[in-house]
């Protein structure tokens, strides 16, 4: 560090990140796990799946428009009460799903999961970019990887629960287990350091140090109030939006296009498509997240959201056409999963650069939010369907809601950024500062 400001310590550090992707491991199965739950649900009551997936935007608007309000009481008493919270949270929404036998029932459990992953996804981001001021792209997407690929690995237990003992049976057991990880490991869990902030050309209570001349990070009033944010927002709701449209509909689509229970055989092993698209699927939706954040690091945001949005639209574009093959269903939408998940690394991090690491869990809450707002648009996606007869008019919709994110990263952000960070940036005035 220069100025003489000393170091984070490494080993601290360490023990922060691990802890924040093991609890995101934990909570990562109440959003990507939940689509092996739709149809199983419809077919012992019979409810219709646009109704059914109001539960998932209702935990998906819980979960993001809750974050800031966790985030503020992470910045002030630190990470470990929330992550308590939301453990507990966490298991009793999944022992409430196991239960409800009314529509009205099940929303109770979505809320309920929505406020305990909001809890423990928004304090372990926020951590995380706190403790790791110099590599904010990598650190925020190794943590948020832990929910992208969290789910990977119980995709075939929760499906053979489901098969041999009912959708009751694995959402109690996963439920249970679930929140006890999150409260074993919630203890472990600190703020950073008083002197975190200052990578940011910070003093502990936000002041410009004297070596930096620097502005003070930005509060959550200022941030709502600087255009450069709702840029942000807009973008991240356009992209969330096609993601969240997949996460949820993938195993109706691959039911429609008829290919859910056909063998693929890839890399030496032979699954139903549907159970190999949903394995591979978070594989790549949690590396994507720590490799975008990396090539960010290095790259710059700005490029690295074009390259990601862009993909992530041919790859909407090629599943539309060339989904009903089974192998061509895996494949592309491991494709479209990769390039989605990236916008939970690239985002808070860019917010972060933007307005200074004091507030990042409350303001990175803030524009978490705009998850929230792609949330709204899930149940229109299946609507669509049902008026249409097929997921045709879904796939152009979400494919130019990211091309359209890829051109304002460049065209817009970019030197929307530059200026903004030229006149306000904590570190415009530090040596050395990038």
């Amino acid at each position: 560090m220069t100025g003489g400001t000393p170091a984070l310590p490494r080993g601290r550090r360490w023990l922060q990140l691990f802890a924040g992707v093991v609890c995101m491991v934990m909570i990562a199965n109440l959003q990507y796990g939940w689509t092996l739950f739709v149809q199983p649900i419809n077919h012992k009551y019979g409810w219709g799946l646009p109704a059914i997936q109001v539960a998932f935007s209702i935990f998906v608007i819980c979960e993001s428009w809750l974050v800031p309000f966790e985030g503020w009481f992470v910045d002030r008493f630190g990470p470990r009460i929330i992550v308590i919270v939301g453990g507990v949270l966490i298991g009793l929404a999944w022992i409430v799903n196991a239960f409800a036998s009314s529509l009205a029932l099940l929303y109770v459990g979505a809320a309920l999961g929505g406020i305990g992953v909001g809890c423990v996804y928004g304090t372990c981001i926020g951590n995380a970019l706190k403790w790791y001021p110099d590599r904010r792209g990598l650190a925020a997407g190794v943590t948020a990887a832990g929910f992208g690929i969290g789910s990977a690995a119980t995709i075939i237990p929760i499906q053979s629960i489901i098969q041999t003992s009912g959708y009751e049976a694995a959402f109690l057991w996963f439920g249970v287990g679930q929140g006890l990880v999150i409260l074993a490991l919630a203890p472990f869990l600190r703020a950073a350091p008083a002197h975190r902030a200052s990578a940011d050309g910070l003093s502990a209570d936000g002041a410009p140090t004297a070596a930096s001349g620097a502005k003070p990070s930005h509060t959550p009033a200022e941030v709502v109030r600087a255009p450069l944010f709702w840029l942000l927002y807009f973008m991240m709701v356009l992209v969330g939006a096609g993601g969240l449209m997949a996460t949820a509909q993938l195993a109706p689509i691959a039911h429609e296009m008829k290919v859910a229970h056909v063998p693929v055989s890839l890399l030496g092993i032979t699954l139903p498509a549907l159970t190999f698209a949903l394995s591979i699927d978070r594989v790549l939706n949690g590396v994507t997240r720590p490799l975008f954040g990396w090539v960010s690091d290095r790259i710059g945001r700005e490029t690295t959201m074009f390259i990601a949005f862009g993909l992530e639209a041919l790859g909407i574009v090629a599943l539309g056409h060339y989904g009903s093959d089974p192998l061509l269903f895996v494949l592309l939408g491991g494709i479209v999963f990769f390039a989605w998940g990236e916008i939970y690394s690239l985002f808070p991090a860019t917010c972060t650069d933007c307005f200074g690491s004091l507030y990042a869990a409350t303001n990175a809450g803030l524009l978490y939010t705009a998850k929230g707002m792609a949330g709204l648009l899930i149940p229109v996606a299946s609507l669509l369907m049902a008026e249409s007869g097929s997921w045709h008019l879904v796939f152009l919709a979400a494919a130019a809601m990211n091309a359209l994110a890829a051109v304002l990263a460049l065209l817009v952000l970019r030197p929307m950024r530059a200026s903004y960070m030229a006149n306000f940036h904590p570190l415009r005035e530090q040596p050395g500062a990038a």
